[in-house]
């Protein structure tokens, strides 16, 4: 079976940095049912591909070690079929493991010489030319389009010189995006067994936070998590209803939930994607300015259950992340998102969860280089607003402000939204783009900071894009 992952990123060599695989060398790994081995078919400076082979031995997958084995590996109704079956040649769930055990430093998204390069969206094409897909070509569209993935998914013919036999079980696929390489390893690590729905080991209960590890960021806003998940964990129900649990909770603290009279979302499956795509572009966007920012000690304040922080975890860059929230409940689920219990002493003395409520001056929070306050200002009343300035802004004063809200003029492009109504019953207001620039504008010249304001999400010529960003900076040293 094989997988192959190209970038035209300049140089696009760097992608050996990033999968810390050298492209001038052949490397074989062993596996349980075979070998693995990684080469690059083409490694110049304006393309690079890496390629994926593994060589599955029948014999080795059909011994087995073990009850469980034995019962997952025999996926075919006849005497030889463990030994007899298209597990050397199609891309399965055995293509996933092989990608856990080689690209396991990429798949943390941790590179050694490269550490910027490995936290930034570079254009990427994947192409796994065979590969067990039940529910053809439109399911894999829908599982990897709402991860920002352009989707080519090309049925293979029972037999091309009998057209009428029809298509097989078998699919083509290419995706096509710019992601974060990590990004795109996690993606393929869990929808490869989904799609092909036959996992070939023992589904035990640490599969759940396998699942929750490699879908960190994107499954908990995925369209399709609920069939993502029972796949994943070959539809063991109780394993499926603990992950699909967890997942809930982590939705929960990210957005407060609507009322269902005016939930924008809505119930359908392109809404759905809309808002996860959304929440995606946005955390990507506050990213990039932190990154522009230099900033290296960062405050996530306001941090719910931890979908930034996450995030900022990962890049290297921040050697210091404070994440507070008034909520200790939002700060239990963040913890129990980042894993703290599990991070080695190193990674987790660069984390913090304060409880803090940030209408108040808090001593901890000042001489930081950065603060994020993504979705926060609308949850604060009006009349509190000057307090939260004051704390912010006045105390902290923090050498960057990253600050996200609502754009209430695209709510019209919500169905079932009605004129006046909030996205989240939390809401205590939302903006205009001129109230939010005015807002902006005061607090910058009280508090002497520069600002720039941009759009976050696809522009609409009308009302602009669903989310606002500004970025504050500091032109006034501490009193």
């Amino acid at each position: 079976m094989l997988l192959t992952l190209t970038t035209t990123h300049r140089p696009a060599t760097d992608l050996g940095h990033l999968l810390v695989k050298h492209p001038d060398r052949v490397q074989s790994f062993e596996l349980p049912a075979g070998t693995a081995h990684v080469l690059y078919p083409e490694a110049e400076e304006q393309r690079c591909t890496a390629a994926l082979l593994v060589e599955i031995d029948p014999q080795r997958l059909g011994v087995g070690r073990g009850r469980g084995r034995a019962q997952a590996v025999t996926t075919d109704a006849f005497t030889l079929g463990q030994y007899v079956n298209d597990r050397p040649y199609a891309a399965s769930s055995l293509l996933s493991s092989a990608l856990a055990k080689v690209f396991r430093s990429a798949l943390r998204g941790e590179s050694r010489d490269r550490p910027e390069l490995a936290a930034t969206p570079i254009p990427l094409e994947v192409r796994v030319p065979v590969l067990r897909c039940r529910g053809g070509a439109e399911l894999a569209a829908r599982v990897f389009a709402p991860l920002g993935w352009a989707v080519t998914a090309t049925p293979i013919p029972l037999d091309e010189t009998y057209p009428e036999w029809g298509d097989s079980r078998y699919v083509d696929l290419t995706l096509t995006g710019t992601l974060r390489v990590a990004d795109a390893l996690n993606h393929l690590y869990v929808l490869l067994p989904v799609l092909d729905d036959a996992k070939h080991y023992w589904v035990a209960p640490d599969e759940v936070d396998k699942l929750l590890r490699a879908g960190a960021g994107w499954l908990a806003d995925h369209p399709e998590r609920s069939l993502i998940t029972r796949r994943y964990l070959a539809h063991r129900r109780a394993l499926a209803g603990e992950a699909l649990a967890r997942l809930a909770e982590l939705r929960l603290a990210d957005e407060p939930p609507a009322d269902d009279s005016v939930d924008p979302a809505g119930s359908t499956e392109e809404t759905d994607q809309r808002r996860a795509s959304l929440a995606v572009r946005r955390r990507e966007a506050v990213l990039a300015a932190l990154w522009a920012s230099g900033a290296g000690r960062v405050l996530d304040l306001g941090c719910g259950g931890g979908a930034l922080l996450t995030a900022l975890v990962a890049d290297r860059r921040f050697t210091e992340i404070v994440g507070t929230d008034v909520s200790s409940q939002a700060l239990t689920l963040a913890a129990r998102r980042l894993r703290l219990d599990r991070l080695p002493e190193r990674q987790r003395d660069r984390i913090k969860l304060w409880q803090s409520a940030l209408t108040y001056r808090d001593d901890r929070l000042r001489g930081y280089d950065a603060a994020v306050l993504m979705e926060v200002i609308e949850h604060v009343d009006p009349p509190r607003l000057p307090a939260l300035e004051d704390a912010v802004f006045g105390h902290a004063r923090p050498g960057t402000v990253v600050v996200t809200t609502p754009n209430v003029e695209y709510n019209v492009r919500y169905e079932g939204l009605g004129v006046g109504r909030f996205r989240h019953a939390d809401h205590r207001f939302e903006w205009t783009r001129a109230e939010f620039a005015a807002w902006v504008e005061r607090v910058s010249a009280t508090h002497g900071y520069t600002a720039t304001i941009a759009g976050v999400g696809d522009e609409d010529p009308e009302v602009g894009s669903p989310t606002q960003l500004a970025v504050l900076t500091r032109t006034e040293e501490t009193t």
